[in-house]
């Protein structure tokens, strides 16, 4: 490896040594933080790739952040960039645990610990309505897309998220496969994440 891949590699350990704190919201929490450092900074990646890792991360087993921690540094530098990315987005996380082990128990009932958690839960919020905002700007792109979302919500909603995720996942896969394929043979092409063309395939 040269110089530039292993500074590549040191900047997204550090890059994700600074986010794991994020993750105090769960992995979607990430989303504003990485697209600003990999997307909008450092010009590694699309806002796109960003959301299309996301979802892949999130239909897999494990930590929604660490998968994508792993995802994203092996994109951006392999299989090195992977083991970099996911170090640095756990190496925050098992010293925050650790002290919390070692301290919170002794101060659970502080009245000063309580209200900053109370804070602690509606920034975090705040975070990942913001990331999904962002990440519906590239997924949201035409009406099918929409009506899958509306659905998707209504049967987590009215069944209280007794369906498993996995079940949704897939049948959001099968339902853009089959969205393509009537498509494909009405003669409408179709574009993925080209915003300012998609009306014209729109349904």
């Amino acid at each position: 490896m040269n110089l530039e891949h292993w500074s590549k590699l040191w900047h997204l350990f550090i890059m994700f040594l600074k986010i794991g704190p994020v993750t105090f919201g769960g992995g979607y929490a990430m989303i504003p933080v990485i697209e600003q450092e990999v997307v909008e900074k450092r010009k590694w990646l699309e806002s796109k790739d960003v959301a299309d890792v996301f979802a892949v991360a999130g239909s897999v087993p494990g930590a929604i952040a660490i998968n994508s921690a792993t995802f994203i540094g092996y994109r951006i530098a392999g299989v090195a960039g992977a083991i970099a990315a996911t170090i640095g987005i756990l190496l925050p996380t098992f010293c925050i645990v650790l002290a919390f082990s070692i301290f919170f128990l002794g101060m659970k009932d502080n009245p000063k610990v309580e209200a900053a958690f109370i804070s602690i839960r509606a920034t975090i919020v705040a975070l990942i309505v913001y990331a999904a905002y962002k990440t519906g700007k590239t997924a949201i792109i035409d009406k099918a897309s929409l009506l899958l979302v509306l659905t998707t919500v209504a049967l987590m909603y009215f069944t209280h998220n007794q369906i498993h995720p996995i079940l949704l996942i897939l049948g959001g896969a099968i339902a853009g496969i089959v969205i393509i394929g009537i498509r494909t043979r009405l003669g409408r092409k179709t574009i993925l994440h080209e915003k300012e063309q998609v009306y014209d395939y729109m349904i």
